[in-house]
């Protein structure tokens, strides 16, 4: 499996599991949806490191910055949880289950937008190469 493809699974599991999060928030008793909150925040922590690490030594900085940032606010949600009271934490956990949504998003938007970009390099470069012969025999003949 490639690291582009890797890194896409990553973040269409996380926009998944922020959106998971968000519906739980006021689906469930605050108690059990901040527990959702605290357990998926743990796999949140684990998901941005692997983000942060699949994409590490690209051109684009972004990957691991997003990466970063999953890690961030999943292991505030993690403190939040435990700390805060019941009704402080629930909002916070859906306000994390859209960062998570928010940030997935922008992942998969970068992701797509530098693969589309070499593929246009490629076509570009492609094209080129075969008008260049092409117009040498269509000249010669």
């Amino acid at each position: 499996m490639s690291k582009a493809l890797r890194y896409s699974a990553l973040a269409l599991a996380v926009g998944a599991a922020g959106a998971f999060l968000a519906v739980a928030t006021y689906a469930f008793a605050a108690s059990t949806a901040v527990e959702l909150a605290f357990a998926v925040s743990i796999g949140m922590v684990v998901a941005g490191g692997l983000m942060a690490y699949t994409r590490r030594g690209r051109a684009h900085i972004g990957f691991p910055i997003i990466g970063g940032l999953l890690s961030v606010v999943a292991a505030w949600t993690v403190v939040a949880t435990l700390v805060f009271p019941t009704s402080t934490a629930l909002w916070l956990g859906f306000a994390s289950a859209l960062a998570y949504c928010g940030l997935a998003i922008c992942a998969l938007v970068l992701g797509e937008v530098t693969t589309e970009r070499v593929v246009h390099h490629l076509r570009i470069g492609d094209h080129a190469e075969v008008e260049g012969p092409a117009a040498h025999v269509h000249a010669a003949g």
